[in-house]
């Protein structure tokens, strides 16, 4: 499985981004997608994921209702719509992926997390 990763950029605070994440290869059947976030010198957070099968999501507690996950499965992509920036949410993004519907408590570690796209670029100036 190959992801592919777009939609970062500069933008003031109080902007918007879109960020797209495309698998390729094996990419049918149950999966779990997800967002992480590394800000220099910061381990890699968990920010959003998504079960394909029913659409179930879980959301990193400070992005709640500023940003939504949402999947296209015809297309094997998943968007992450970031509304509000601030600077705190400067930082690579990286979407991340299993073949498995994963459980609520098992989506925030990137060790239930195989395949990685490479990271894109969010800068959020004040």
């Amino acid at each position: 499985v190959q992801l592919q990763a777009s939609g970062g950029g500069t933008v003031q605070a109080g902007g918007s981004l879109r960020l797209s994440c495309t698998a390729s290869g094996r990419a049918s059947g149950p999966f779990t997608m997800a967002w992480f976030r590394q800000a220099p010198g910061k381990e890699r957070e968990f920010v959003a994921a998504i079960r394909r099968s029913d659409g179930n999501t879980l959301y990193k507690d400070s992005v709640k209702g500023r940003f939504t996950i949402s999947r296209d499965n015809a297309e094997n992509t998943v968007y992450l719509q970031m509304n509000s920036l601030n600077p705190e949410d400067t930082a690579a993004y990286y979407c991340a992926a299993v073949e498995s519907g994963l459980i609520k408590t098992s989506m925030r570690s990137t060790t239930r997390y195989p395949y990685w796209g490479q990271g894109t670029q969010v800068t959020v100036s004040s």
